[in-house]
């Protein structure tokens, strides 16, 4: 009896720090203060932006979830999916390379700018194969992006 109450206390401690990752997988999305269309839109963000759950609405229909800068906000479930791995950049520019390393040109005139997200295909040292909404591929240092 003590050992199912111990590990019924150690589920319970467990489960609030549990986290699940998940991406935008429409075009775009806005995310909210609360879990409803009445709550403010506080961001609209692009399709495979990165999201960590925390928690869900009693109906299940929203998820509570961190973005990259920390916040806690809440999007419908229609809108994520964690069938696969998203990043995006927290820096301020990075450049995009045509490989996993410096010495690969850039692969874009433009560098990627702070919350720019991209799908996860690949990872090499220390080095992400990102693609694009467009469907754009290239590498990117782990170092300059936030990974879900």
């Amino acid at each position: 009896m003590r050992l199912i109450t111990a590990v019924f206390c150690l589920i319970l401690f467990l489960v609030p720090f549990y986290a699940h990752a998940l991406c935008v997988q429409s075009s775009v999305a806005n995310v909210r203060s609360g879990p409803g269309q009445q709550y403010e839109k506080i961001w609209q963000v692009d399709r495979f932006m990165p999201l960590e759950k925390v928690g869900a609405s009693l109906s299940g229909d929203w998820y509570a979830v961190r973005d990259v800068d920390g916040d806690v906000l809440w999007i419908h479930k229609t809108l994520v999916t964690d069938e696969y791995r998203c990043a995006v950049v927290k820096s301020k520019v990075v450049n995009v390379r045509r490989g996993p390393g410096t010495r690969y040109s850039k692969r874009f005139s433009e560098p990627a700018r702070k919350y720019d997200s991209f799908r996860v295909l690949q990872e090499s040292g220390g080095w992400i194969k990102i693609r694009d909404a467009r469907n754009n591929d290239g590498w990117i240092h782990k170092d300059y992006l936030w990974i879900k």
